[in-house]
């Protein structure tokens, strides 16, 4: 004796409605995962550090007294222009507002057995050191930006096959440049050796020493 059982077939109504639902119900999960931030961690990105290990390639002994820093700011207006094209065909203008320091400092190293001199009570000491000097100016890139750029036609088409389209390193290295002359224009080595006398004045005193005298030469 055979049984035979026929398989039920869903109509085409019950298809539609049970892919309609199916959507529903995803559609209602991706919905829930966007409002509790879920889908950053699906489709966000991760970073990875796969750098290498730093090595240390020299020490170097340092022997002078950063005695004071300037703060500099200027605006470089740089224009350059093509001899027979109009700008609007070849040539660049940017205006960059740069904002760096300059250090200005006291070799110690410079100092010798004979500039310093200290009497036998030891209550008297008479230092001579070298004149300050300043430092290599350093542009502070965090709070440098160029305020506008202006570019010929054929500067644009350029910049698309470069591979660093708008580099700044025209008006930054000008930037270092002014700024470098500012201080030297400016008395930060007289600050940097008036703040050197107080330092050794107050170190020496501490020490015991009655009567301090410092003095620069070159």
């Amino acid at each position: 004796m055979t049984t035979s059982i026929k398989r039920m077939r869903l109509p085409g109504w019950a298809k539609l409605l049970t892919a309609v639902v199916v959507l529903i119900v995803v559609l209602l999960a991706a919905l829930r995962l966007l409002l509790l931030g879920g889908l950053d961690d699906v489709f966000g990105t991760e970073e990875h550090d796969r750098s290498g290990p730093t090595l240390l390639k020299s020490i170097q002994d340092m022997s002078r007294y950063d005695a004071a820093s300037g703060n500099f700011q200027v605006v470089v207006d740089l224009e350059k222009d093509a001899k027979y094209l109009p700008d609007a065909i070849r040539g660049t203008r940017t205006l960059y507002v740069g904002a760096g320091t300059v250090d200005a400092y006291v070799d110690l190293g410079e100092v010798g057995e004979n500039d310093v001199k200290v009497d036998k009570d030891r209550t008297t000491a008479t230092i001579n050191l070298p004149h300050a000097k300043l430092g290599t100016p350093a542009l502070d890139t965090e709070h440098s930006y160029a305020v506008s750029k202006q570019r010929g036609l054929l500067d644009r088409l350029g910049d698309m096959f470069s591979d660093n389209p708008n580099s700044e390193q025209a008006v930054q290295k000008l930037a270092v440049k002014h700024i470098g002359d500012a201080a030297k224009e400016s008395r930060l080595t007289d600050r940097a050796e008036s703040n050197t006398t107080d330092m050794l004045e107050g170190l020496l005193k501490s020490l015991g020493f009655k009567e301090v005298k410092v003095t620069f030469s070159s």
